[in-house]
């Protein structure tokens, strides 16, 4: 099981906009900050899709904890 602190904490990192949603843009952004200048916002919308189990687009959070739970 994940730590949901730890979690809560990489969800924040990447919700750049705090509206506890994580986009393509916010998900490309971080990665380019975290020094991978590859990720195109459509391969980060591909791993925001992923997980996306309302078709919104976005990562909420509660979609992002669901993740680390397997």
């Amino acid at each position: 099981m994940a730590d949901i602190e730890a979690a809560k904490r990489a969800f924040d990192r990447y919700d750049l906009d705090k509206d506890g949603q994580i986009t393509a843009a916010e998900y490309k952004k971080v990665m380019a900050e975290l020094g991978d200048f590859y990720t195109t916002e459509s391969v980060a919308q591909a791993v925001i899709n992923a997980d996306d189990t309302d078709g919104d687009g976005q990562l909420s959070w509660d979609e992002f904890w669901a993740k680390l739970q397997g």
